[in-house]
């Protein structure tokens, strides 16, 4: 059995407070695109993971591992006593703000529910998930939803982004979303409405820490055919969204022969 833990972009992210136990109230209009990480299963005496692909140094397979967490809980919550051999292909980019481990993570819930045979809609595998970062929820959807107060009470949203030609690119840079958090600067800039209105309120200290996240959105502006350039989470990957795929693949092909050392992915949001 396959699942696809597939690549998370944040079309907008407005922080609105700092809560006195160090969280951030935001606001955000998740959506995902068709390709990301591979996670395999097969029968095992015990849950273990192994990991390979471009970015599986990065994260490793060790017991912290978000995959082997989404399995143990899984298991716990049903009283699983069967095993699972998971195999995980990292080709998402680690600290990258479109949702790696907690997309791997949601692909595990979803893939052992059904390698296991048990009774767990969405709802029940999305309150495990909650357990495991705030993320999560949203990945376990894996459709375009809205995410309020940690970005893990999602709601229905009505935006239509659905084969939208979208190309994200990565500067190889790390970045690290509790200090983007921290230099937020506490200005409440207003609510979240549609996500072409709206805005991404961590691009401004993203780019105090990683410069390349200016640089690279400014070379996504200047692409013909985009219909909306942001960055993603607490970045530092960014995207641009484009009105036909011929636009998006000319400008994979430009930033490509312009930074070939930049991770690029050309898909389109599911």
């Amino acid at each position: 059995m396959r699942e696809i833990a597939y690549a998370k972009v944040n079309l907008a992210l407005h922080v609105r407070a700092r809560e006195p136990d160090g969280y951030h109230r935001i606001e955000t209009l998740f959506a995902f695109c068709e390709h990301g990480d591979a996670l395999e299963v097969a029968e095992a005496d015990e849950i273990i993971l192994s990991v390979d692909g471009p970015f599986a140094e990065a994260v490793g397979a060790g017991e912290d591992n978000l995959v082997l967490r989404a399995a143990r809980a899984l298991a716990a919550r049903h009283g699983v006593t069967r095993g699972a051999a998971l195999h995980l292909d990292k080709s998402l980019p680690v600290a990258a703000g479109i949702g790696g481990g907690s997309a791997d993570a949601a692909a595990a819930l979803r893939l052992l529910a059904r390698f296991w045979w048990l009774d767990a809609d969405e709802e029940t595998l999305c309150g495990i998930a909650a357990g495991l970062g705030a993320d999560v929820p949203a990945c376990v959807v894996s459709r375009t939803v809205r995410g309020d107060n940690r970005g893990d009470v999602l709601t229905p949203s009505d935006e239509n982004w659905s084969g939208t030609p979208i190309l994200l690119v990565n500067p190889r840079v790390p970045v690290s979303t509790p200090a983007v958090f921290a230099r937020w600067d506490g200005l409440d800039r207003g609510p979240l409405g549609t996500a072409h209105a709206g805005r991404n309120d961590l691009e401004s200290p993203a780019r105090s820490l990683a410069p390349e996240v200016g640089d690279l959105l400014s070379l996504l502006g200047a692409q013909p055919g985009t219909t909306l350039v942001r960055m993603s989470g607490s970045g530092a990957t960014c995207f641009a969204c484009f009105e036909d795929e011929p636009a998006r693949d000319a400008a994979a092909a430009a930033l490509e022969a312009a930074q070939p050392d930049w991770w690029t992915l050309a898909t389109r949001l599911r």
